[in-house]
């Protein structure tokens, strides 16, 4: 056999190799998405929750998450997006009774991808195990959501937390206290966790509530999470805003949805989703977006 023949079938062969590789690390790949859905009884006139809930969810669609972290979603919000979701498990209960009264941190999974190993919810508050339970200057109760997941796709890897939350709009106090309860509770998750932390966080990056969840805070410990959009765009810019207020052409402003996650994964996308369909966007808040893949060398 000739030399070009065999160095062609070595090019072949690598090339097969190639794409194999390329095809798996897409399967792994992890899709997040983090979306404040603006609560449905609101009185909003257009934008009201019944005329934008299916545009609403078309846009979740589109980008097809593996994980996603809803907030200010009432139940019948979470039952619209269960049954217009399909495929999806969805864990959330409501913040006042911790059952089906007040708005929720609902979070959905794609159920062909990951089992549900165990799930649970804490209130952000001196008290986090308390239902409806708020402290600080929280104008309002405020809770977070989380699932444990075997994911899958990647059946050797360690199982996957999964966090959703929204802290006050108003307590700047309660905004860092809640930053530094999420924080002291991934810290105690046992061995070195995957983790993905999705929210409204109410704050922008100088904020020392944003400080406590990514930053070195020596109260807390090192830490341990990193902020996926910093990762893929180190410049911070004026058009970061995330919260619109129904106004499509509002982009300037503080980046206040983060999508947090552990070193265990490389960020290859991070976006700020600013769909608009004829003058008008699906929610208050844009949605926010990451693609995460295995980090080999974590």
């Amino acid at each position: 056999m000739r030399a070009g023949h065999i160095l062609a079938i070595v090019a072949s062969i690598a090339a097969a190799w190639s794409s194999i590789a390329k095809s798996d690390d897409s399967s792994v790949a992890l899709r997040v998405m983090s979306f404040n859905i603006r609560y449905g009884t609101a009185d909003d006139g257009d934008n009201h929750w019944d005329k934008r809930r299916e545009f609403l969810a078309e846009t979740i669609q589109k980008f097809d998450p593996d994980l996603l972290g809803t907030q200010e979603t009432l139940g019948f919000q979470k039952e619209f997006l269960a049954r217009k979701l399909d495929g999806y498990t969805v864990v959330g209960v409501g913040r006042d009774d911790g059952r089906e009264q007040g708005e929720m941190a609902a979070l959905f999974f794609r159920t062909s991808r990951f089992v549900q190993l165990e799930s649970g919810h804490f209130w952000l508050s001196e008290t986090p195990d308390v239902p409806g339970s708020k402290n600080w200057d929280a104008s309002i109760t405020r809770m977070a959501t989380w699932v444990k997941l075997r994911d899958e796709s990647s059946p050797d890897a360690s199982p996957l937390y999964f966090f959703n939350t929204h802290f006050d709009h108003i307590g700047r106090e309660s905004r860092y206290q809640s930053a530094r309860l999420l924080r002291k509770k991934i810290g105690e998750l046992p061995g070195s966790p995957r983790v993905v932390v999705t929210g409204d966080f109410n704050e922008g990056e100088s904020s020392r509530a944003y400080q406590a969840l990514f930053d070195v805070d020596s109260s807390v410990g090192p830490p341990l999470l990193r902020d996926t959009y910093r990762l893929v765009h180190p410049t911070r810019r004026v058009d970061e805003a995330t919260f619109n207020g129904f106004n499509a052409t509002r982009i300037e402003g503080e980046r206040i949805d983060w999508i947090g996650c552990t070193r265990h994964f490389r960020v290859t996308e991070a976006v700020i989703d600013r769909t608009v369909r004829n003058g008008r966007v699906p929610s208050d808040h844009y949605s926010v977006t990451a693609i995460l893949e295995p980090d080999a060398d974590q």
